[in-house]
């Protein structure tokens, strides 16, 4: 019996959940920037703003060499930057508000909660943006890897409630049932059944 191909959009191979996939509308531009180390892991949640949010794109975070186009989103005046991670003494995180005549760009970091930290550390460029604090409504329903933190969200989490905090909160409720239908199909996809059999 011949092995089933994976999607090639969703990545699964036994249970496609594209029919769940939304076709949001928040015209805010997102960007992921994204640990080189969860690139191509099937356990990264930020693959799935990627297909549905329209203006969210990957950009590969380095050390050495910062990616040139966020740099110049960066530079460019039309935009306000916010990244999203916990404020400290030198740059403190604030609530969403918006600049007139702006418009916003959200930089989430796509990576674990440790490369994260090492990111804004080694990244000067990074350290000094305007943070953006996170309300979460509720607890991470997140728990595909081991170590996790307690009280922190995956990417995906973090793209929803940031979307309920911009005011989009059909596009927050929509990725919801998105990141739902992910989490409740990996386990049995990767042990090789339908979920109508694991029953």
């Amino acid at each position: 019996m011949s092995t089933p191909l994976a999607c090639p959009r969703c990545g699964f191979k036994h249970n496609c959940i594209c029919h769940a996939e939304p076709a949001l509308r928040c015209p805010v531009p997102f960007v992921l920037l994204t640990h080189p180390r969860e690139m191509g892991k099937d356990t990264n949640t930020g693959n799935l703003m990627m297909r549905s949010l329209p203006h969210c794109q990957r950009q590969v975070w380095d050390r050495v060499n910062p990616p040139r186009e966020l740099l110049d989103m960066l530079a460019d005046q039309q935009y306000q930057p916010w990244l999203l991670f916990p404020g400290d003494e030198q740059v403190p995180a604030s609530q969403y508000q918006a600049a007139s005549g702006k418009t916003p760009l959200i930089i989430i970091l796509d990576a674990t909660w440790q490369e994260a930290k090492k990111m804004v550390r080694r990244s000067a460029w990074l350290s000094g943006l305007p943070r953006l604090e996170l309300s979460p409504a509720a607890a991470s329903a997140y728990q595909l890897r081991r170590n996790q933190q307690a009280g922190n969200l995956c990417t995906c989490e973090a793209g929803i409630t940031l979307l309920g905090q911009l005011g989009y909160d059909g596009d927050a409720e929509q990725l919801q049932r998105y990141f739902n239908a992910f989490i409740d199909t990996f386990h049995a996809d990767k042990s090789g059944h339908k979920k109508s059999d694991s029953a």
